[in-house]
């Protein structure tokens, strides 16, 4: 009975061990991707107000109505395409670090399976 005991206490140890490796290499995983993910953010931001700088300066220097409007519009329509595929962007990022976060915690569970 007592090596029973022992053999139950140990597969529990292990278990528990695996478990807690797992568990900390998805968090670390998890941090790995907000920091890629705050990086690509800080990145868009830039590129976000460059882009209505640009079209600031050029509205500055408009010489009728209809050429700021048109100014307006094409800024409008690049802002709108560059922000649906940004998100796009995110939204792949946050799946891929969903993905690299859970393969530990798989890779655990397929090892207490066999």
């Amino acid at each position: 009975m007592s090596k029973e005991v022992n053999a139950v206490g140990q597969s529990y140890q292990t278990l528990s061990r695996n478990g807690f490796d797992a568990t900390l290499h998805s968090f670390g995983e998890v941090n790995k991707g907000f920091q890629v993910l705050a990086a690509e953010v800080a990145d868009y931001s830039k590129r976000v107000f460059d882009d209505g700088m640009r079209a600031w300066e050029q509205l500055l220097g408009v010489k009728s109505f209809d050429q700021a409007i048109r100014i307006q519009s094409e800024y409008a329509k690049t802002a709108y395409d560059k922000h649906i595929a940004e998100l796009s962007k995110l939204s792949e990022m946050y799946a891929g670090m969903a993905r690299s976060a859970y393969r530990p915690v798989e890779k655990a569970m397929a090892s207490k399976v066999a």
